[in-house]
């Protein structure tokens, strides 16, 4: 009781509010999948002008009674700035545009991958993490590592690749347009374990006459044991995982091909605490550190823990350019 009476009325009702909203934003993303698997930007944007919620509800062919419900749903999404009102309809803005299914930079594949019940079902055993028994929540729940269901499981498989390829598009979009210098002088580039290639595509078109390891090739393999010598991502592993990738990495540009040519290795994550990183993006990368932690046994670094990484592997010095919102670009040299 003590406890309260130091606050005042005003500081206890916003620090009661602030715990709600903590308790409660699991509704933002699942009141975001509802409308996804309801299509709702799509007929927002086919209907190519301002939709009136009665015009939405036809379109979605709800019973009447349900015309309640769609309007508190699409009042959160508009609060949360999925859309906005203009002349009494609701329109699209940048963010749902990205969830429309025939946008080339889609992020809805990410969207349906990560709020699988597969992957959401693990936070409800986070406290394991501390309990000394060395598995991930994901383990927890399902008795095996992320890498290991998913190879047994082709739809998770299917919609994690398609999540994966769907965010290399966009960044590549960028780093491509933005950070086109960055490729410049490299004759030859190996996307390591690069999926479905998404990441090697996108270069390979900017740059047709670098081979992207008919100039695409690909290359089956264990990236712990070798890469051949000619971005991957290394937030899904662990400090010790990441050096034997990063030492095989600097074995395949050392060996590879000489005669002046510029060599380096190329890494496009994030770099949390990052001062030139917008302070709204601070939250997200939080966030992911937690997804890798509680799903992957990795995690996204600061810039100390990713010097002590390339160091610890060899490489001589690097340069980190923060240019892509939540993830910078990162130049490794041997």
């Amino acid at each position: 009781m003590d406890l309260i009476e130091k606050e005042s009325s005003e500081e206890l009702l916003q620090a009661q509010a602030r715990v709600w909203n903590h308790i409660l934003c699991f509704i933002n993303s699942m009141s975001l999948r509802c409308a996804v698997q309801l299509s709702i930007p799509d007929i927002v944007h086919n209907h190519h002008q301002p939709i009136t919620l009665s015009e939405l509800a036809e379109k979605l062919a709800i019973p009447k009674t349900k015309t309640a419900c769609l309007f508190r749903l699409m009042r959160l999404l508009v609060h949360s700035g999925f859309f906005a009102i203009r002349n009494e309809g609701y329109v699209l803005t940048p963010s749902s545009r990205l969830l429309l299914k025939d946008n080339t930079m889609s992020v809805l594949p990410f969207l349906k991958s990560m709020l699988d019940p597969i992957l959401v079902t693990p936070w409800h055993s986070m406290s394991a993490l501390f309990q000394g028994n060395g598995l991930t929540p994901f383990e927890v729940t399902h008795g095996r590592n992320f890498w290991d269901y998913a190879a047994e499981d082709i739809e998770l498989n299917k919609n994690f690749n398609e999540a994966m390829a769907s965010d290399t598009r966009l960044v590549m979009n960028v780093v491509v347009t933005e950070s086109k210098g960055v490729f410049e002088g490299l004759s030859s580039l190996v996307d390591v374990g690069g999926g479905i290639g998404t990441t090697a595509k996108s270069i390979a078109e900017t740059f047709p006459t670098m081979k992207c390891n008919e100039n695409l090739t690909y290359i089956a393999g264990d990236m712990f044991e070798s890469i051949p010598p000619r971005q991957w991502i290394l937030n899904d592993w662990n400090d010790k995982q990441c050096i034997k990738i990063l030492k095989r990495c600097k074995e395949a540009i050392s060996n590879g091909e000489k005669g002046g040519n510029l060599r380096k290795v190329i890494i496009v994550d994030m770099v949390v605490d990052d001062q030139k990183v917008d302070h709204k993006f601070i939250e997200t990368q939080l966030f992911f550190d937690m997804l890798m932690m509680t799903s992957y046994n990795g995690r996204e670094r600061t810039e100390k823990e990713w010097e002590k990484l390339f160091l610890e592997s060899g490489f001589s010095h690097y340069k980190i350019t923060p240019i892509l919102g939540l993830r910078s670009l990162i130049e490794l040299y041997p």
